[in-house]
């Protein structure tokens, strides 16, 4: 039986998971009252826990151990447990100023991603078929060439038997142990670094992204469409990260490459109806953006207002030369930069990024907070704020708790501060985002459109909507998107459509 029993606290329903009930009793039915989904409220609460199971919450909070029941109880004391989480969670919502969040935008999120689960998208199994057949022949050749290079076959699949390869037999430089200290790593930092001195870890790169584009979407995705609808229904978690952000499994699209040709082709494999069209709504350069607005800085701020491309615009102050003069190459750098600052990133970090020694990373931040000293302030504020509340928050509100900013351990601690100059970004990135479905959702059914959301991939809405409703929607969904918050900087959104997801992106 699903933990969805009604609690005895009067006018409040309490569940455990509403996303789930939604499909259970097949969205026809919409609860009274206050509604409080206690795994939702457990994850605003509490964001960075390993599981939100409700055995877990039951032991941790109640000291029940729900499993060892006998089955007879088991159901009516997860009914009496949820109970039990209204008084100890609810006071603290409160207390924590997560109210709204909760009310205003989780919870009723609840109820359009069970719209897009339940809707799902349609596959183009013939052409998986094909592209399996095509990958399995590259995969076969770049094995050969592999072969062929190190002088023998092994197990490419095996890092073991790749490190004997490089760094016994190549005898190229070893890097860094695996991470439980039995051998030295061949993960892809490390192919990376060695490409430039020997031809076969960049084939063994290549390999590698073919064979999980092959293993992880081509193969399985046809497995996955339901025969009662012909199409493939992931599974939305929103509590599935301590930012905010959307994860989703079966199929896991958050992992789908986002560019080259690896992305392409798999986006070719998600078609509209027939009559019907995909429509792509992404934001550009929303953490950035994000970045310009909790800075405050000046010089940051007028590139955006100004529709100066960000990229350009850094490159042009950071190098000290005119907009006009700056090479793709230094524009590859800057881009680079701007997002390695977003990301709190260190010169280290930045010198590993460029493929350039660790004073020239240093100069370049350096000349990068002269050009835009309000990003320096936000990211010391940042970390401050940090130390002093123990926690970061979003647009909305959103609680990160950084309990490591105060570790002794160097490496923990930094990591801890970027975590705080990062998680303003990126959850507000996902506030928004969220906030557009919601608005959205609402806007398309109050217009009666037929049109409506399928997929949440990063900062991309995709949608499916009737060829005749195109000029109707695409305006609609701009307008939601870029005036769903007010920013010192304008939000953008790039549109395109097509018969897949990969016209769509283009």
């Amino acid at each position: 039986m699903k933990d969805f029993l009604a609690s005895l606290v009067p006018e409040t329903k309490i569940f455990y998971d509403l996303k789930d009930c939604y499909h259970f009793l097949n969205g026809n039915w919409e609860p009274a009252g206050e509604v409080f989904d206690v795994k939702l409220v457990a994850w605003i609460l509490e964001p960075t826990k390993r599981s939100y199971s409700l055995e877990d919450l039951a032991e941790e909070y109640l000291g029940l151990r729900l499993s060892s029941l006998p089955p007879g109880l088991g159901a009516a004391a997860r009914a009496l447990a949820l109970q039990e989480f209204y008084p100890l969670f609810r006071p603290e919502l409160k207390a924590k100023a997560l109210e709204r969040l909760y009310f205003e935008l989780e919870l009723p999120l609840s109820k359009v991603l069970y719209r897009m689960e339940k809707t799902g998208i349609k596959i183009d199994v013939p052409y998986l078929r094909q592209l399996a057949e095509d990958l399995k022949e590259a995969l076969k050749g770049l094995e050969a060439e592999i072969f062929l290079l190190a002088g023998e076959p092994f197990n490419l699949r095996s890092g073991r038997a790749l490190s004997r390869i490089l760094f016994e037999k190549l005898g190229l430089p070893r890097g860094k142990k695996t991470p439980k200290g039995t051998g030295f790593s061949t993960d892809v930092e490390v192919l990376s670094e060695l490409a430039s001195l020997h031809p076969l870890p960049a084939k063994v790169l290549r390999y590698r992204a073919l064979y999980k584009l092959l293993s992880t979407y081509v193969e399985p995705l046809p497995r996955m469409i339901n025969p009662s609808t012909g199409r493939v229904h992931t599974t939305f978690h929103q509590t599935g990260t301590a930012t905010g952000r959307l994860s989703s499994s079966d199929p896991n699209l958050q992992n789908i490459p986002v560019k080259g040709e690896e992305g392409e082709a798999i986006r070719k494999a998600f078609v509209a109806e027939e009559g019907w069209l995909l429509l792509s709504a992404d934001y550009s350069q929303i953490e950035l953006r994000l970045l310009a607005h909790f800075s405050g800085d000046e010089n940051l701020k007028q590139a955006f207002q100004e529709g100066r491309d960000i990229h350009t615009a850094c490159a042009s102050e950071v190098f000290g030369v005119a907009p006009l003069e700056v090479t793709p190459e230094m524009r590859r750098l800057a881009k680079v930069i701007n997002f390695g600052i977003a990301y709190g990133m260190s010169p280290y970090g930045l010198s590993k990024e460029l493929g350039i020694d660790l004073k020239q990373a240093k100069a370049f931040i350096e000349r990068y907070f002269e050009r835009y000293p309000g990003v320096r302030r936000y990211m010391e504020k940042m970390v401050a704020q940090a130390r002093e509340q123990g926690f970061v928050t979003t647009l909305l509100g959103r609680r990160r708790p950084i309990p490591d900013i105060h570790s002794r351990e160097r490496a923990v601690r930094e990591f801890a501060e970027r975590t705080a100059i990062n998680t303003p970004i990126q959850g507000s990135g996902a506030d928004i985002i969220k906030l557009a479905m919601l608005r959205l959702d609402q806007a398309l059914r109050k217009q009666g459109l037929r049109s409506r959301l399928l997929l949440q991939v990063h900062d991309e809405l995709l949608l499916e909507v009737p060829e005749e409703e195109l000029e109707q929607t695409a305006p609609l969904v701009r307008k939601v998107m870029e005036e769903v918050y007010p920013l010192e900087v304008p939000l953008e959104v790039h549109l395109a459509w097509g018969k897949n997801w990969a016209e769509a992106k283009a």
